[in-house]
């Protein structure tokens, strides 16, 4: 038995070293660069190799360097799964960021689970982390706050009935379940439930039900394009109450795609994309206006909250090698212990009973007005 003792301490000794001496630290990163959600992969890709080149430049490390080895999963869960596990086995990658949607994450998460990797997802849905899973974080603020943001605003405004309208995919699974179960304790009654499929190009036979009913408001929860779509579908039918969509859409973006149907649309963002006229004392705007100016001087771009999900996950995985963390399970460990990082979605505390993370906070709402963004004070 001493000699089983001895040895597994041996073994566990030498993956250590194995892992601290390499001069290199290898991170992995699954984004859909190409494929529909696009829109969020590539500017994920972009802020994590700005970061990665950036860090590495200042010498990295504690004298390593980063390496950051993306995969383009084009938004499909089962090559999310397969890049997962060539990350793990052949690249042997300390840590990995992504994938960037829901549906992806869920499929990924059972692999970080049994390999014993720590993924810090860029996806948004609540299911991510609730309840706790051992290995898996996450940057996107939670679909049940983005949920919170709107029916506080509709409560003020005595707007108690409303309609829903989802994509039938993972992200709008989650934020039909959310809306669904936070509407009774909000005073919020759902008095319509309609769907829509990812794919499709028309939604003007729910919209038409929903015109039909008693709803105050309508809530459209989605990712590009269907949001879109649905914004002038909405201005067709002449359809003339308040819409919100959800965090998804929250870049510029979707308001090229729904152009002059835009305008007057509501809702809930991470900060990043009204960071000029935040107040000197909030706490990430000397955060955000770094990332939005470094990002516009190397793409030429604007720097949206999809961007800030994978920066903050490149900066969560700094913060934690620069506490001593080489391996995978002392990486787990400290990122669990990170408390106060004023990044791009919020102020992250993280504990073993929260590995989201944020509160509501994290969360502003805005109004689509002259195509750009403007607080909802």
């Amino acid at each position: 038995m001493k000699r089983i003792l001895l040895l597994i301490t041996l073994l566990t000794l030498t993956a250590g070293s194995a892992f601290a001496a390499q001069d290199t630290i290898n991170i992995g990163a699954l984004f859909s660069v190409t494929g529909p959600p696009s829109f969020l992969g590539e500017p994920e890709r972009n802020s994590a190799n700005m970061v990665v080149d950036e860090i590495n430049a200042k010498g990295g490390i504690k004298g390593k360097k980063l390496k950051l080895i993306v995969h383009d999963t084009q938004g499909d869960p089962t090559k999310a799964v397969q890049a997962a596990n060539r990350l793990i086995k052949e690249d042997k990658v300390v840590a990995i960021i992504g994938p960037s949607t829901t549906g992806e994450t869920m499929a990924v998460l059972p692999v970080a689970e049994k390999e014993g990797i720590p993924l810090i997802s860029c996806a948004a849905g609540s299911k991510i982390t609730d309840p706790v899973k051992k290995w898996v974080f996450k940057t996107a603020q939670n679909d049940g706050l983005a949920v919170g943001k709107i029916y506080e605003y509709l409560a003020k405004k005595k707007l108690t009935k409303v309609a829903i309208l989802t994509v039938s995919d993972g992200f709008g699974s989650s934020g039909r379940e959310q809306l669904k179960a936070n509407a009774e304790k909000m005073g919020i009654q759902v008095v319509i439930d309609e769907t829509y499929g990812p794919k499709d190009t028309d939604m003007t036979s729910q919209l038409t039900k929903i015109r039909g009913s008693q709803a105050q408001a309508l809530i459209c929860w989605g990712t590009n394009p269907g949001p879109a779509i649905i914004a002038k579908n909405v201005k067709q039918l002449g359809i003339k109450l308040p819409l919100f969509m959800s965090h998804g859409v929250s870049s510029k973006k979707f308001i090229e795609l729904a152009g002059d149907a835009a305008e007057g649309i509501m809702l809930p963002s991470g900060k990043v994309i009204v960071s000029d006229v935040l107040p000197g004392s909030d706490k990430q705007k000397k955060s955000l206006l770094a990332f939005v100016k470094d990002y516009k001087k190397h793409f030429k771009a604007e720097g949206d909250h999809f961007g800030g999900h994978a920066w903050d996950a490149v900066m969560l995985l700094k913060g934690a090698i620069e506490r001593g963390a080489v391996t995978p399970a002392a990486i787990r460990d400290q990122l669990e212990k990170t408390n106060h990082f004023a990044g791009i979605g919020g102020v992250f505390n993280f504990s073993a009973a929260d590995h989201a993370g944020l509160s509501k906070d994290a969360f502003v709402l805005v109004e689509i007005k002259n195509r750009d963004w403007a607080l909802v004070k």
